[in-house]
């Protein structure tokens, strides 16, 4: 297996900075990418089993990989230090009372994209806020408890929001796939 850099620069990350400037939140970019660790074959099998479980004991990682709970601990530490991977709960959208997802086109007009995003940011029921070139100058990703919330929400409390010129929504009828610990770990290993 070939040894990949990873960088955890994200456009959320770009956004939560309070108040950088575009030209700021680059240069903070490119000064993470330094920071990137190469992973090898047992970075790889550790990320993996936490993937399957995140609450599975170091004890139990270092018994299924042949390595010592130390080192287990160390790797993981290494590996969470550098922004590389992760461990967190991922709550279900349904079972949390929310039945509609939307993804969100945004048009600005005066107030920059930043600006607006970093407010929409803010609001409770928006879980993905990206910065974006094309049609749209923001796209988020929100739920919403049902069609009434749906309404408040978008006619309530986006649209009115300063800077916002339009919004074009569209409503998740089926969801075929949601994966939020999807990484491409192992882009280019079989090429």
């Amino acid at each position: 297996m070939p040894v990949a850099k990873y960088s955890r620069t994200s456009c959320a990350s770009v956004l939560r900075r309070n108040g950088a400037s575009a030209d700021v939140a680059l240069q903070e970019q490119r000064a993470e990418r330094v920071s990137q660790i190469e992973l090898d074959e047992t970075d790889h099998a550790i990320i993996a089993l936490l993937r399957a479980d995140g609450r599975l004991p170091f004890r139990s990682i270092a018994r299924e990989l042949g390595l010592t709970e130390a080192t287990v601990r160390s790797r993981v530490r290494r590996l969470e230090e550098s922004r590389t991977m992760r461990v967190v709960a991922v709550t279900d959208i349904e079972a949390a009372g929310f039945g509609m997802l939307l993804a969100i086109g945004v048009q600005v007009e005066s107030r920059s994209p930043e600006e607006v995003a970093r407010e929409l940011a803010a609001v409770p029921e928006v879980f993905s806020v990206n910065v974006v070139v094309g049609a749209q100058d923001i796209e988020i990703l929100m739920v919403a408890e049902d069609q009434v919330a749906l309404h408040r929400l978008l006619h309530e409390r986006i649209a009115t929001m300063p800077g916002v010129r339009r919004l074009t929504p569209a409503l998740a009828v089926n969801v075929l796939k949601n994966q939020p610990d999807w990484v491409p770990f192992d882009r280019g290993a079989s090429a």
